[in-house]
C-alpha cells in the first residue's frame, strides 16, 4: 500500500525497530508497578530517537515521559507495558502451552500499545523537524494500567496540565474509534482484627476476622440485586487469616473492587459497601479499617477528536492482513466458543459473519455496541484533557483478553500489521491537531462543556500514594 500521508512514511521508517521493542517487551512480562525492564527498554528507545526523557514521572519509578519539538500545542501519545498474572503463554502456539506455571503474560496486548504509541510519537516527531512545524509531541509511558491506575495519579500529579489533547489506543479484535464508554472504579481494601484463640478449647473468647471478611462478602451478594444494571463488585481475599483451622483468625483482608457507570454512582455505591463492612464488624466483634489501593474514571467522549480519528481510519482503510495471518486466527477460533465469537460482532454493533477470522472493515463512529464494559485509567486523562482512542484489529475475532489466546498472539505477524497501523492512525491524528489549530479549539470547549455538567472528582484520595 502506497503511503498517502507523509508521516505515514516515517512510521514506515521505523517499523522494524519497533516491532523488536513490542517484542522485547513480551518476552519480559511484568506486572503493575513492577515493570523496570520494560521501561527501560521504552527509555531506551525515547533516548535513541532524541527525545528528552523525565524518569520517574510523579514519583513512580516505572513511569518515563519524553518529549520533542518547542513551542506550540502539546499532544499526548499514552502508552502501556504491563502484563497481567497467571498468563504465561508460548507466542505462536494455538494451544495452552505455558513457558513458566504462574508466569506473567501480556494478556491484554500491552507490549503492543507502548511500543505504537511509541512509534507514532516519533513519527510525529520527525515530521514535525522535516517541514518545520511547531509544536511538542510527548509520549506517556504508563504502567500499571491493570488494576494499579497510574495514569489517575500521573494526573493528579499535574503532568497533564499543560496538554491541548491526548492520544492513545488498544489492540482488539475489531478496528476503529474506541466508544468512550467505561466503568469508573475503586480498590479498597477492608482489613479485619478481632481476637485469636484455640478454635476447640476456647472458642467463645475469639473474634474471628475470617468470619468478618466472609460475612461482608455475602451482604455484597446481597447488595447486587439492588445496584444499577452496569454496576460490578468483586473481591479477592488478600489475607485470609492463616493457614491453621484451629486457630481462630485475628486478622483478615479483601479487596473489594467496586465499579460503576459514572464517578456519583461511584461514590453511592462505595458508602453502601462500606456500610456493609461496618456490619460485617458489628456482627463479629471486630474492627475494620478500610485503605484506597487505586481508583479510575469512567471515559470522556470528544466528538471533534473522534471524528477526526475516525477521518484517519478511513483514509488507511482496514489493516491488511494476509492468507497466512487468517489461517493462524483460524487456529485460535478453534479454541474459542461460539459465545466468545459472538461477542466481538455485538461490541461494534453487527450482525456476525460465520468463517470471518480477522476484521476486514473500519467500524462506523456511531455503531449501536452491546458489549460488556471495562475500566481504564485513560478515563482519568480524559477528564484532564480532551482525549480519543482507536482500536485496532492485532488478533482473532472473538479472542477474549486476559486470555492465554491474546497472549499467543502477540508476537504474530497480525498482532505487528496491527500494531504499526495504529502508529499510523495515531500519528496522522496528532499530525492534524498540531496543524489545526480550530480543531484543538471544538475539542477543548467540547471538553470544557463536559466539566461544567459534571466537574472532576479524582476518584484516588491526596493521601493515598501509587503502591509502589
Amino acid at each position: 500500500m502506497k503511503n498517502a500521508d507523509p508521516v505515514w512514511e516515517h512510521v514506515d521508517r521505523h517499523r522494524e525497530d519497533f516491532i523488536t521493542l513490542s517484542d522485547r517487551v513480551f518476552d519480559t512480562p511484568e506486572t503493575l508497578y513492577a515493570e523496570f525492564a520494560s521501561v527501560a527498554e521504552h527509555k531506551r528507545m525515547l533516548q535513541a530517537q532524541g527525545f528528552s526523557v523525565t524518569e520517574n514521572a510523579a514519583g513512580i519509578p516505572t513511569a518515563v515521559v519524553g518529549e520533542a519539538g518547542g513551542e506550540g500545542p502539546v499532544i499526548a501519545i499514552l502508552g502501556e507495558f504491563d502484563a497481567l498474572p497467571y498468563l504465561s503463554q508460548a507466542p505462536g502456539v494455538a494451544a495452552h502451552q505455558p513457558l513458566e506455571d504462574g508466569g506473567n503474560g501480556h494478556g491484554c496486548g500491552h507490549n503492543l500499545l507502548g511500543a505504537a504509541a511509541l512509534l507514532a510519537a516519533t513519527a510525529v516527531k520527525d515530521w514535525m523537524a522535516e517541514n518545520g512545524i511547531k509544536g511538542r509531541v510527548r509520549y506517556y509511558g504508563c504502567p500499571a494500567e491493570e488494576g494499579g491506575a497510574a495514569k489517575t495519579y500521573m494526573v493528579r500529579e499535574g503532568l497533564f496540565d499543560d496538554v491541548d489533547a491526548a492520544i492513545s489506543w488498544h489492540p482488539a479484535t475489531f478496528t476503529g474509534v474506541n466508544e468512550a464508554r467505561s466503568l469508573a472504579n475503586t480498590r479498597i481494601d477492608f482489613t479485619f482484627e478481632g481476637k485469636a484463640a484455640h478454635a476447640a478449647a476456647a472458642p467463645e473468647l475469639g473474634r474471628s476476622a475470617l468470619d468478618a471478611v466472609e460475612l461482608m462478602n455475602i451482604g455484597v451478594n446481597y447488595l447486587r440485586e439492588h445496584m444499577p444494571d452496569n454496576a460490578r463488585v468483586h473481591y479477592a481475599y488478600l489475607d485470609a487469616g492463616g493457614v491453621a483451622p484451629n486457630v481462630v483468625q485475628a486478622k483478615a483482608t479483601v479487596r473489594q473492587l467496586v465499579r460503576a457507570s459514572s464517578l456519583p454512582e461511584l461514590a453511592d455505591l462505595v458508602a453502601r459497601v462500606r456500610n456493609i463492612a461496618d456490619g460485617a464488624a458489628l456482627m463479629t466483634g471486630t474492627k475494620v479499617t478500610s485503605r484506597v489501593f487505586s481508583g479510575v474514571s469512567n471515559l470522556l467522549g470528544n466528538r471533534p477528536l473522534e471524528e477526526a480519528m475516525q477521518h484517519e481510519l478511513e483514509k488507511l482503510g482496514p489493516v491488511a492482513f494476509d492468507d497466512a495471518d487468517r489461517a493462524f486466527a483460524r487456529d485460535i477460533q478453534a479454541t474459542l466458543t461460539a459465545a466468545d465469537i459472538d461477542t466481538t460482532f455485538k461490541r461494534i454493533g453487527a450482525k456476525p459473519a460465520k468463517g470471518l477470522a480477522l476484521c476486514d472493515f473500519i467500524t462506523p463512529l456511531d455503531r449501536l455496541s452491546d458489549g460488556g464494559e471495562g475500566s481504564t485509567d485513560v478515563g482519568d486523562v480524559s477528564w484532564a484533557v480532551p482525549t480519543v482512542q482507536a482500536r485496532v484489529a492485532t488478533c482473532a475475532i472473538g479472542t477474549p483478553f486476559h486470555t492465554w489466546q491474546t497472549v499467543a498472539q502477540g508476537k504474530a505477524p497480525a498482532a505487528h500489521k496491527g500494531m504499526i497501523y495504529a502508529a499510523k492512525v495515531m500519528a496522522a491524528t496528532a499530525c492534524r491537531l498540531v496543524e489545526d489549530r480550530s480543531l484543538i479549539a471544538a475539542a477543548q470547549q467540547t471538553h470544557q462543556d463536559h466539566l461544567e455538567e459534571t466537574p472532576y472528582t479524582c476518584p484516588i484520595p491526596d493521601d493515598v500514594r501509587p503502591p509502589v
